[in-house]
């Protein structure tokens, strides 16, 4: 599905992302774990194709195609979907239409017509329902007044409806409370499936509690140092970061 080859990456003349080296096959869930400043979210970024970031070195593959110089649109029209730690807000433009018109651009790529609107209304709905989504949710302006948690239901209710291949969820349990990351974990759970992947990316192990990975990495410095099942995200709970620093410089 995803293959990182020895990516170098960074912003101007700081490179921040120093090897990694990934690969996630179909069907399986990786969390990215570290400290702050340790690279995390310029990978979600870059596998993303942020155009702030530049790469010095290495490949993005997406199912063996080298996307490493695509725009992130071409990208999305790949199968990456990426759910920002802060989601943007667009007065005037409903989270139907914004829906809509995502879906369309992407078919369009692909050489298809627009989702005729029956069926696309049937799909909004299965979907809403999936997500246990209030369908008055979906006329309201894109993120314009939302909550932490109903911004981050939101992203989730998007990535239900585009069916991605690869989504990339970057802290998407910041700010989240108990109740609403139950719902956020639940909604990724049901849209796991043997054809996509996901890779999450968080501080905290709470989030795994809920959306249970199949390994978990550590990214330190800008390189993944440390790998392992998902036990090794509760030592991290319990231990912190400096016993990986000290077994790094052993």
């Amino acid at each position: 599905m995803l293959q990182i080859n020895d990516l170098h990456a960074g912003v101007e003349d700081k490179e921040i992302l120093k090897g990694i080296q990934l690969d996630v096959a179909p069907g399986e869930v990786h969390a990215i774990m570290g400290p702050n400043g340790s690279g995390k979210s310029t990978l979600a970024s870059v596998v993303a194709g942020k155009e702030e970031f530049e790469i010095g070195k290495g490949e993005i593959l997406l199912n063996g195609e080298d996307v490493t110089e695509l725009d992130p649109e071409e990208r999305a029209h790949k199968g990456v979907f990426m759910s920002f730690q802060y989601p943007v807000e667009i007065p005037g433009v409903s989270v139907t239409n914004f829906i809509k018109t995502a879906i369309n651009e992407t078919r369009k790529a692909k050489g298809l017509e627009d989702m005729p609107a029956g069926e696309m209304l049937k799909l909004i709905r299965e979907k809403a329902d999936l997500l246990e989504i209030d369908r008055k949710f979906l006329s309201r302006s894109l993120n314009e007044g939302f909550s932490g948690g109903e911004k981050k239901r939101n992203e989730i209710f998007q990535m239900a409806m585009m069916e991605p291949k690869l989504a990339i969820l970057d802290e998407t349990d910041s700010g989240l409370d108990i109740d609403a990351l139950k719902i956020v974990a639940n909604g990724v759970n049901k849209l796991r499936s043997d054809d996509n992947a996901v890779i999450v990316i968080t501080h905290y192990q709470r989030l795994l509690d809920y959306i249970v990975p199949d390994f978990v990495h550590v990214l330190m410095d800008g390189k993944i140092v440390k790998s392992g099942p998902k036990e090794l995200a509760y030592e991290l709970e319990e231990k912190g970061y400096d016993w990986i620093k000290e077994e790094v410089n052993a």
